[in-house]
């Protein structure tokens, strides 16, 4: 049990100073806003508008199946550092896993995801 008192020290002295940080905000933080301040500013010129519309889905298609497969590659690396521990076995397992990538890919490309317009 000894063995986990420094992660249990972590864990408390992070939480901590995480409380911390949010009750200082409240306790120094400015209490009296102003209609100025709370305007919208950018780059010292008036906003003309407000911005409009949205992002279409595919925006957000793009970006998570990005995200996904680029998470699902990162695998690759410690793999291929212990290849030659793992031998055949750890061979054909990543043949699996890339099979399944690849398949989810070509599911992805093949529905149109992967086109930006």
């Amino acid at each position: 049990m000894i063995e986990y008192a420094g992660l249990v020290f972590l864990a408390i002295l992070s939480a901590g100073v995480a409380t911390f940080m949010v009750m200082a905000n409240r306790l120094f933080g400015p209490r009296r806003p102003h209609p100025v301040k709370a305007q919208p500013f950018e780059c010292g010129v008036d906003p003309i508008a407000l911005p409009g519309g949205r992002l279409p889905v595919h925006f957000y298609v793009f970006a998570m199946l990005f995200v996904v497969f680029d998470v699902e590659l990162v695998f690759l690396f410690p793999w291929a550092v212990v290849l030659r521990e793992l031998g055949w076995f750890g061979m054909v397992e990543m043949a699996f896993f890339l099979a399944v990538v690849v398949a989810g890919f070509l599911y992805a490309w093949k529905k149109g995801a992967l086109e930006w317009e």
